[in-house]
């Protein structure tokens, strides 16, 4: 730590992360020769981006304005209720499975074995993306929601069990070992003691969870893991694009309104 010594007999400088000056630069030097190296091996042809300038322009004309007919506004309705529906169900199933892989995977009340289960389930779930889940989810169960349930309820399991595993850790043991000092059971500590602590960041995580699905709802339905995502993959492959820019307005609104409602249902929590 600088004195004041230090400091008048030469000029003071604010610590980095690195041991010194040439460290630094040679740090960044690599970083730049890697991110160049990067660029030059993916071959990236520069005329071919300025081409897609040129026909980015021409699709967007080709959105403009958005329009749909009385049957694709139907149609477009039952996606986006099909989301919405997938995205409650799989929050809901995802939470159900989490809830006991987040006690599993809480190192202040598990033991070390069922610990490692526990983060290993955590590690597996946020291991994929959600479409490669989505693909592999309708592979094996067929076109349809249910895909889409899955493989969100499966992201669920990583997101919510990781985040509430963390908070179990943090939680106060006085209560616990208060409960433990006048013979109360391991049942009775989670019920009077860990739970009363962490429910309202259940609640929080809940919500949290539920506008993200929402969003990826609209992404594994690309896959034909259901809802609006399909439509929407249905209007591009017709070239249908005025509809498509309709029903992209359309998601992103939903998404605004969720985010909003979210945020504030999550500040009335805490």
């Amino acid at each position: 730590m600088a004195t004041r010594s230090d400091v008048a007999d030469g000029e003071w400088e604010r610590p980095t992360a690195f041991y010194n000056r040439t460290t630094k630069y040679l740090v960044y030097t690599a970083v730049v020769a890697f991110v160049l190296y990067s660029l030059w091996s993916i071959g990236i042809p520069i005329d071919r981006f300025r081409r897609g300038i040129g026909a980015g322009i021409d699709l967007v004309s080709n959105m403009l304005p958005p329009a749909l007919t009385p049957v694709q506004f139907e149609l477009m309705v039952q996606g986006i209720v099909e989301s919405i529906l997938m995205s409650i169900v799989a929050t809901t199933l995802g939470i159900i499975v989490s809830a006991p892989v987040a006690f599993m995977a809480a190192n202040n009340l598990a033991p070390r074995p069922v610990y490692f289960v526990g983060r290993g389930i955590i590690a597996v779930s946020r291991s994929f993306h959600e479409l490669i889940v989505a693909i592999v989810m309708v592979k094996a169960v067929g076109f349809g929601p249910l895909a889409g349930v899955l493989a969100l309820g499966f992201k669920t399991v990583g997101f919510f069990a990781k985040l509430l595993s963390e908070e179990i850790e943090d939680i106060d043991t006085g209560q616990m070992q208060a409960i433990e000092a006048v013979g109360g059971s391991r049942m009775q500590v989670y019920l009077y003691s860990v739970l009363p602590q962490i429910v309202p960041r259940i609640i929080g995580l809940s919500i949290y969870r539920l506008d993200i699905n929402l969003r990826h709802s609209t992404v594994v339905g690309i896959v034909g893991a259901g809802g609006i995502g399909i439509t929407l993959l249905n209007s591009f492959q017709k070239y249908d694009f005025q509809y498509s820019s309709m029903i992209i307005l359309v998601i992103v609104g939903i998404v605004m309104i969720g985010e909003a409602a979210s945020a504030y249902a999550r500040r009335r929590v805490q």
